[in-house]
């Protein structure tokens, strides 16, 4: 462990209890996807939006507009599976690795030692085609940001692509940002279709503070999107 302190990196909003560095997320902070991943296999759909739990943490949020002009969606592609996740307004350009569920049936992160990684659930839906299609990722290391660091300061009509293995590129628009505490998250919210028929994305990581007695954060970071543009 290093002991560096990098709290003001660039605009994410991961905030750490105490001194120290931050820690990688572990399984356990990813448990909170497993509801999530149930409701889905219920077919929940058409989530009324704006409805999340109360945002704790996320300074970066603060004065994010409430309304923006967004553009149209455009129709489903086929399915196919994701190669790279790349967004502009964060500097990201991160290959994508398919992810499963792990014996305690949360959803796997990327591996620790892989923190520019982006994982995606590949039992779920793939990106451009009708459903949610979730990636997850880090908020940071021991000793860094990692590849979602910046993710809560994303805001409202900014893009998302996935390239994808067709050699198609999918992309998304940004229509909600939202930091839910762990004690009021809401999963049929956080990742349940907001309108049928659309193909839309979910980016998730932690956020908040540290819990340094359960080694996880109080906190996730969801980012919801829709598909609004397509490409060679």
């Amino acid at each position: 462990m290093s002991g560096r302190d990098y709290s003001d990196y660039g605009s994410g909003t991961a905030t750490r209890s105490g001194s120290g560095t931050g820690r990688v997320v572990t399984g356990v902070a990813w448990a909170v996807l497993l509801l999530g991943l149930w409701l889905w296999s219920r077919e929940v759909t058409d989530v009324r939006h704006g409805m999340s739990a109360p945002t704790t943490g996320d300074v970066a949020a603060v004065g994010r507009p409430a309304q923006a002009e967004l553009p149209p969606v455009v129709p489903p592609l086929t399915g196919a599976r994701p190669n790279r996740l790349d967004i502009p307004a964060m500097g990201v350009q991160a290959p994508v690795v398919a992810r499963g569920l792990d014996r305690d049936g949360a959803i796997e992160p990327p591996s620790y030692d892989q923190p520019g990684v982006v994982g995606w659930y590949a039992r779920g839906t793939r990106p451009g085609a009708p459903g949610t299609a979730l990636f997850v990722g880090h908020v940071d290391t021991e000793t860094r940001p990692a590849v979602f660091y910046k993710l809560s300061a994303l805001r409202i009509g900014e893009k998302i692509r996935v390239a994808r293995s067709d050699g198609r590129i999918a992309e998304f628009t940004v229509d909600d940002v939202q930091v839910i505490d762990r004690d009021h998250f809401d999963a049929r919210q956080a990742y349940g279709v907001r309108q049928s028929g659309r193909a839309e994305l979910r980016l998730v990581t932690c956020g908040g503070t540290f819990d340094r007695t359960s080694r996880t954060y109080t906190a996730n970071v969801v980012v919801s999107a829709y598909l609004s543009g397509t490409g060679p």
